[in-house]
């Protein structure tokens, strides 16, 4: 029986099945990620880790465990894991790909439609006692149906985004790596990244893109935070260069209330809430218990991270 510590509780009944296996099984109690002291102290003899994407799991963490045997990350990214380190030691690593392309899909349009129509805006003025009558010239959006749509990043939710196009009767521009990035952001109504975050994609939309898209398109990001450089969106959106941006991720998460991305006009933010859906957060959570199962039994994992070129 090994010893495991999971990092936060985890929807549906993975944690059952782990712990049917394992009995030492412990489960951070609280709604916040383990302050770094716990998270430290909790992996001394732990040889099983099932982290979060907001754990930080550097060379620091991995020395303080000597026991530990796998690393299971409960998301598709693993940007918080030491992945060098881990190798170095011998410790499996694993992710939760392939789970969470629909739920990610569906919230990109949903941030689509939201920012287009200005929903927030007029959610947010109705509670405030600004809806008075109908205005002929309130509350005006820009049109989904009949655009262009660029997807950047053509991978599973990049094409799941496109094939939700068709109903809208949209042009898509699919844009990959390597592809004429600038060619296909000046067409675009709609601008939607589903890169992964690597040292090309780092900053990829910059003032430069910002100034190659028209004054009316939308942007949405639900790829990862450090894609888009914030304080050129700002900039953009103050200086009505940009029709409006949804996001799902953020630099830093959480935004403090007071951030002036914030006071941008048309903008957006949702709490990271891509895969926050009930099949999707399931789903992940048993990804990642079949890693550990897999792992603490000296099997490879099944969703196993491949070690770095």
């Amino acid at each position: 029986m090994a010893r495991v510590f999971v990092t936060r509780q985890l929807p549906g009944d993975a944690l059952e099945r782990l712990a049917a296996e394992h009995d030492v099984v412990e489960v951070w109690p609280g709604d916040m990620p383990p302050p770094r002291d716990e998270l430290l102290a909790r992996v001394t003899d732990a040889e099983g880790l099932l982290s979060m994407l907001v754990d930080r799991v550097d060379g620091e963490l991995i020395d303080a465990a000597p026991k530990l045997r796998a690393i299971a990350n409960y998301a598709i990214g693993f940007d918080n894991i030491d992945i060098e380190a881990a190798n170095a030691r011998g410790i499996q690593v694993g992710n939760t790909p392939d789970v969470l392309t629909d739920a990610t899909a569906d919230l990109a349009w949903a941030l689509m439609l939201a920012v287009a129509r200005r929903i927030g805006e007029a959610h947010q003025d109705v509670l405030d006692g600004k809806w008075r009558t109908w205005e002929p010239q309130g509350w005006i959006g820009v049109d989904v149906h009949g655009a262009t749509l660029a997807v950047v990043g053509a991978g599973r939710i990049g094409r799941a985004v496109a094939q939700r196009a068709a109903g809208f009767e949209m042009e898509v521009l699919m844009v990959d790596l390597g592809d004429d990035l600038h060619s296909a952001l000046e067409r675009a109504d709609f601008v939607s990244l589903h890169t992964p975050l690597t040292p090309e994609t780092e900053h990829l939309i910059d003032a430069d893109a910002l100034a190659r898209m028209k004054p009316t398109a939308i942007l949405v990001n639900t790829s990862r935070r450090p894609i888009v450089d914030q304080d050129a969106l700002a900039a953009a959106l103050n200086e009505g260069r940009l029709g409006g941006a949804g996001l799902d991720v953020t630099d830093p998460e959480p935004l403090p209330p007071d951030h002036p991305l914030l006071d941008t006009p048309n903008l957006l933010v949702v709490p990271h809430i891509g895969s926050a859906t009930t099949t999707a957060r399931a789903a992940m959570a048993d990804r990642a218990v079949d890693n550990l199962l897999a792992a603490l039994d000296g099997k490879p994992m099944p969703y196993a991270v491949q070690p770095p070129a």
